[in-house]
């Protein structure tokens, strides 16, 4: 098992005030640590301007939310993946969700086993520049890297930290370095190892794999860069002794669809809604800790 250890212990604590074009509300986040956990306190509010919602492809206006995540200071990779299945992969340091997975399904059946991908432009789902969009519950979330996110995307330097994953392990924008055990080589960006499939669908759907769906995608190990959670162990500018972290990347996952450890039950939606975009809030999910403030 390998542990994880930030180079900087600080407890952190961010309060940003940046109004969003399409709402009047003011992103605010607190970042707090104890003993054994990270606490991520957030009013869901982004830092940057967003999309005008509602809009034609998402019904849903942006509303103040109570998100408190935790996440483990020290986490392990685990004897295999957890898949996302109902709930959020992360949290940006700006206290907005990642939610890789949609509630939108082909002939919207459920059962169907074919799933609209939010970014593969088969269903209009109103994503902004910033690649997020708002859920039923007000809650907007990513799904997606952007610059808003990421920052400058020239590639001249390793991505800055962007969040963390519901099991703790750091979250990086899509460059790294070629050699993840070695700080001095050349700075790249890394690719997923998900690769679209060939021939046509067997059923539901039918037509060829073009991208629409998840189910059009397999993952094909040592293709890319990344393992199959989009991760790898790494050094990072955080983590010079080395990390397992995962990468947002500009190709199929864009955001993991599984952790490598233990996710916090944080993390967690209530129970999806059927049809309705981007699924349900994880508005009140609250783990024991600090209360939010």
């Amino acid at each position: 098992m390998r542990k994880s250890t930030l180079l900087t212990t600080a407890i952190v604590a961010l309060a940003v005030g940046v109004p969003a074009a399409a709402h009047d509300g003011h992103n605010e986040v607190s970042i707090t640590t104890d003993a054994s956990y990270r606490y991520i306190m957030s009013n869901g509010i982004p830092d940057h301007d967003t999309g005008q919602f509602p809009n034609r492809g998402n019904p849903h206006e942006i509303s103040e939310q109570e998100h408190v995540f935790r996440v483990p200071l020290n986490p392990e990779v685990a004897d295999a993946p957890t898949p996302i299945v109902r709930g959020v992969f992360g949290v940006a340091l700006n206290g907005v969700p990642f939610d890789s997975g949609t509630a939108e399904y082909w002939n919207n059946d459920r059962q169907s086993g074919w799933r609209y991908e939010a970014l593969g432009g088969g269903r209009n789902l109103g994503l902004d520049h910033a690649n997020g969009h708002v859920q039923p519950g007000g809650t907007y979330h990513y799904h997606g890297t952007s610059d808003a996110l990421a920052g400058d995307p020239s590639g001249t330097e390793h991505s800055a930290l962007v969040g963390y994953a519901a099991d703790g392990f750091p979250v990086y924008s899509i460059h790294g370095h070629a050699d993840g055990n070695n700080a001095a080589s050349a700075i790249v960006e890394l690719t997923s190892s998900y690769q679209l499939r060939s021939g046509t669908r067997p059923d539901g759907p039918g037509g060829t794999y073009d991208g629409t769906f998840v189910e059009d995608f397999e993952y094909v190990a040592g293709s890319g860069d990344l393992d199959a959670c989009n991760g790898r162990f790494t050094i990072t500018p955080e983590y010079p002794d080395g990390t397992y972290a995962y990468f947002l990347t500009e190709s199929y996952p864009y955001i993991p669809r599984c952790v490598s450890g233990s996710a916090d039950a944080s993390f967690q939606h209530q129970p999806l809604l059927s049809g309705r975009p981007g699924g349900a809030s994880p508005r009140g999910n609250r783990p024991p800790g600090p209360p939010y403030g």
